[in-house]
């Protein structure tokens, strides 16, 4: 048996979480004010299957009818239900048939709410982006059973890099702009209503020492929901950039973070914060008006960090990667909340901003068996203890046996000592 230790963590206020592996299941992790804050996995949808892993996710967490987008390895994107796990909308990401899902996985998905406002209130617009630059932005129906689904109109594709790998993607607070990245690939960012491009980044000059730094972004993000002109992009060279759109195409600031890169970046809700992880499995908060370090969150992950997310409301920070581990931290203090045990590499954390705890304590108990919780999934039930073997007394094993005084030994004369 390993050794494990139990760590006093305060807590985390209700909150509910959706966490996505490599074997395609998705969690539903809950905290609830009448448990003490201790987070739990309450629901598991799907079975394990490597060919199923889910490679980008995305939520729309309306209070009315909410839906969440599922990109797997197998090509397909799933529209499920946030509450219930049901699927509603299956489609194919076929914009290249030449291509195998394989070598052409989806590295970004984006599920549009403005436009699903605009439209219908049974239809949602996806946008995806393969890794070899192929995006491509369609309107589907969601039906009431899966069979009945289909495209309302033809999907729009285009093309975002002529060369390299795009590894990352996002979508500004409004919905206008798309910003892509990637190993070799500049960062670009795309006007979704014209579907052209309005600006390239350009690489950073050399160093003192003449050594040029290959273009590789991992993670992006807009600093600020209302302004898509100021970005922010972790590369695998452990920088974390500053770009103003308005002002020039190179970095504003860059910040160098410990020597492993960035694979998880997000912004804060005050427009100047962000946070990164490493795949050394560090996470720490910058402020990007100064480009200084805020301070790292206390306690070191074992793995790499692959997703990090921010609640709308409350002051918590999620976090989960390599290591199987679902974090919540507190924003203020950087302190652990608390940590829960998922098993599985994972890939993907998102936050439902509309969790009430109250409204779903009656509908815990009618929960499937196959949905249970897994005691063994949570942090605290993942140490066992094991008895503790006693060694009966002389009086147990022969009660009617009567004990002898021991004899005195027998004091040593001084010439014992003697040879």
């Amino acid at each position: 048996m390993p050794r494990t230790t139990k760590v006093e963590c305060p807590g985390c206020p209700p909150i509910r979480a959706l966490t996505f592996d490599v074997l395609g299941l998705v969690k539903v992790i809950e905290a609830r004010s009448k448990q003490g804050g201790v987070p739990k996995v309450v629901e598991r949808w799907g079975d394990p299957d490597s060919s199923r892993c889910v490679l980008a996710a995305s939520i729309n967490d309306r209070k009315s009818d909410p839906l969440l987008a599922v990109a797997r390895k197998s090509g397909s994107v799933e529209v499920l239900s946030p509450l219930t796990g049901d699927l509603r909308v299956s489609i194919t990401n076929s914009t290249h048939p030449d291509l195998r899902p394989e070598d052409d996985a989806i590295v970004g998905l984006h599920m549009f709410k403005k436009h699903i406002r605009e439209a219908s209130s049974r239809s949602c617009t996806l946008l995806t982006c393969t890794t070899k630059g192929h995006a491509s932005m369609r309107s589907v129906e969601v039906p009431k059973s899966p069979q009945d689904s289909n495209s309302s109109d033809s999907p729009m594709t285009w093309n975002v890099c002529a060369a390299g790998n795009i590894l990352c993607s996002k979508v500004d607070g409004n919905e206008d702009y798309a910003l892509f990245g990637g190993k070799g690939v500049e960062l670009n960012v795309w006007d979704l209503n014209t579907c052209t491009k309005n600006w390239t980044a350009k690489s950073p000059a050399k160093n003192s020492l003449d050594i040029f730094t290959p273009t590789w972004f991992t993670s992006v993000t807009f600093l600020s929901n209302d302004d898509h002109r100021k970005i922010v992009a972790g590369t695998n060279s452990h920088q974390v950039r500053l770009y103003d759109i308005s002002s020039q195409r190179r970095p504003v600031i860059s910040i160098d973070f410990r020597e492993s890169a960035i694979k998880s970046i997000t912004e804060d809700l005050d427009g100047n914060t962000v946070y990164a992880g490493t795949g050394s499995g560090d996470l720490a908060a910058f402020d990007m008006r100064t480009g200084k370090l805020l301070g790292c969150f206390l306690g070191k992950c074992s793995g790499s960090i692959r997703s990090v997310a921010r609640h709308p409301e409350l002051p918590v920070l999620a976090s989960c990667g390599l290591d199987s581990y679902l974090r919540f931290w507190d924003v203020k203090s950087r302190q652990l909340l608390s940590a829960v045990f998922l098993k599985q590499h994972l890939s993907t954390v998102l936050l439902d901003s509309n969790f009430n705890d109250e409204e779903l304590a009656s509908t815990a108990e009618d929960l499937p068996s196959n949905k249970a919780h897994d005691e063994d999934d949570t942090l605290d039930e993942d140490v066992e203890e094991m008895p503790v073997k006693r060694k009966k007394s002389s009086k147990e094993r022969n009660p009617t046996k009567k004990l002898k005084p021991k004899k005195r030994s027998k004091k040593l004369e001084g010439n014992d000592f003697d040879a």
